[in-house]
């Protein structure tokens, strides 16, 4: 069998960085790590290629090679990934889909005319997939009750990648997370008790990346990394003995609740192992839309205190944040936005709240008769794709100020250095020599923020500060810096984007913007 493994366009978005990537000389963010894991679960006589069509598109050659055609996509992805099934049904090839869109919204796949739906997780169901393919079944939805035990996950075909295109390559330790936010459709995918793989698996994956001459960042993406503390730092003890003996090598990525502020030993470990820097959803300051959305392991310490903690020990936080709760009172955003001030936190990734399908949240709206049908995606210029508790305008005109200013450039690198200059912990020395990208981006950096824009003294006074008094931070800092770019210019399209989507509701009299004044007269 030959198949071919496409991986549809990321739009622009909070995640895109696509101005950070111009300026770079790289297409992509990162590859598509559940799809050369699927590769991986397929038989090894079969002929495979994997084309990431955020790096390149696919030829006609590549079309008329293969029998197959496996297709993995998120939901941000949706409208490649409807035309990429209707082309393969167009061309006469057999079509397969999978991965965490499909799996949530498996009648979407079905609409588009996919022949083979490969649910829920690969180890499980590809194996159902290859049996109906061998009795020459033509259509087939697979799923799976049980999860499959991650220690048997082959490793990804890193090999099919053009490691060169990506600003970070993708690893995973463990699937799952034991928390319940009412909101987040990682349980529904993944189930509430963590799975982890082994230390010599996941150190098994990284040699490899190491001997393929990988020096980057390696972002391990687990939706929660310490979600079993007891096994994270089982890995991590082994992982800290193998970054010393190769100089730390990579500078290492991960998400983690923020409930990592309560476990000092933890910290101490992701900082000796070369974590630098951990995405953390904190959603909003607000204790009470923490409460109501089931976010409790938020509320159980201050969270300024617990920021700056993580901070302190050399941890560069990113952050989630989400406006539209039920209840949620005036002025969130700009309580986001001095949260984000306080803390010094450079990147916070800011959205309207959207329901999942099928999440708890999901189920509770259509309850109420509040869900918005056939709004489905999630980007930051999505209005919320349900009638919230307050007007839709005064949240959006909220929304848009406070992503506005956090991202306004003369703030952002005031923020950034107080960040950096709070960090007291330990840092593995760094034996890196810069690749063209990183000359190419930090060159370009330099023009953009220390010449053409009026941050131009600013950004030369934090330069020389950070790389006399912080000089192992100086890398991080520049790549921040250079992330930075893509927000100076997505939030123009945030803007534009959202004011014409209000525009286009308050014309057409829709009941997100109407129905508030309903809702004020029911208990929510």
């Amino acid at each position: 069998m030959k198949a071919l493994l496409l991986w549809p366009v990321m739009p622009t978005s909070f995640w895109s960085y696509q101005e950070t990537l111009d300026l770079a000389g790289l297409r992509s963010t990162n590859p598509p790590l559940g799809l050369i894991t699927v590769a991986a679960l397929l038989p090894s006589d079969w002929e495979i290629r994997v084309v990431d069509r955020n790096v390149r598109f696919e030829t006609e050659d590549d079309w008329n090679w293969c029998d197959l055609v496996i297709i993995s996509a998120m939901i941000v992805q949706k409208a490649d990934f409807r035309s990429l099934i209707q082309k393969g049904i167009s061309l006469g090839k057999k079509v397969a889909v999978g991965g965490p869109f499909p799996t949530s919204v498996p009648e979407f796949a079905l609409e588009s005319g996919a022949h083979y739906l490969i649910l829920d997780e690969g180890e499980c169901t590809i194996p159902s997939f290859l049996e109906a393919l061998a009795r020459g079944e033509e259509r087939g939805i697979f799923r799976a009750s049980e999860k499959p035990d991650v220690t048997q996950t082959p490793m990804p075909r890193f090999d099919l990648l053009d490691l060169d295109a990506y600003l970070a390559v993708t690893v995973q330790f463990s699937r799952g997370c034991p928390f319940q936010c009412e909101f987040c459709d990682i349980i529904n995918l993944y189930g509430r008790k963590p799975r982890t793989k082994t230390p010599e698996q996941i150190l098994g994956e990284l040699e490899v990346l190491y001997q393929m001459g990988w020096y980057r960042y390696v972002f391990i993406v687990d939706d929660n990394f310490i979600g079993n503390k007891r096994n994270a730092k089982v890995f991590l003890r082994a992982l800290i003995p193998w970054m010393e003996e190769r100089n730390y090598p990579f500078m290492l990525l991960t998400e983690a609740s923020l409930n990592l502020a309560e476990d000092d030993e933890l910290i101490e470990l992701l900082v000796k192992a070369g974590f630098s820097m951990i995405f953390m959803g904190i959603e909003t300051p607000d204790t009470d839309s923490l409460t109501e959305i089931n976010k409790l392991q938020n509320t159980r310490h201050d969270l300024i205190e617990s920021c700056h903690k993580i901070t302190r020990a050399g941890l560069q936080i990113m952050s989630g944040f989400i406006m539209g709760f039920d209840n949620e009172r005036p002025g969130a955003g700009q309580r986001i936005q001095a949260f984000i001030e306080d803390t010094g936190i450079p990147q916070g990734h800011f959205s309207l709240l959207q329901a999942l399908q099928n999440t708890q949240m999901w189920n509770r709206l259509k309850q109420e008769g509040r869900l918005i049908e056939g709004i489905k995606t999630v980007h930051q210029g999505e209005i919320m794709n349900f009638i919230p508790t307050r007007p839709v305008e005064e949240i959006v005109r909220e929304y848009i100020d406070a992503f506005w200013n956090i991202y306004e450039p003369l703030p952002f690198l005031k923020r950034t250095f107080r960040h950096f200059m709070m960090m007291k912990g330990w840092r593995g020395k760094l034996i890196h020599k810069l690749t063209w990208h990183e000359w190419r981006l930090f060159s370009a950096i330099c023009w953009r923020q220390g010449v053409l824009r009026s941050t131009r003294f600013r950004f030369w006074w934090q330069f020389f500060a950070i790389l006399l008094l912080k000089p192992r931070l100086f890398y991080d800092y520049m790549t921040v810096l250079g992330m930075s770019e893509h927000f100076f210019s997505y939030r123009h399209q945030v803007k534009a984007q959202l004011l014409e989507k209000l525009e286009r509701l308050e014309k057409e009299g829709d009941n997100r913007v109407t129905a508030v004044r309903e809702l004020a007269t029911i208990e929510i």
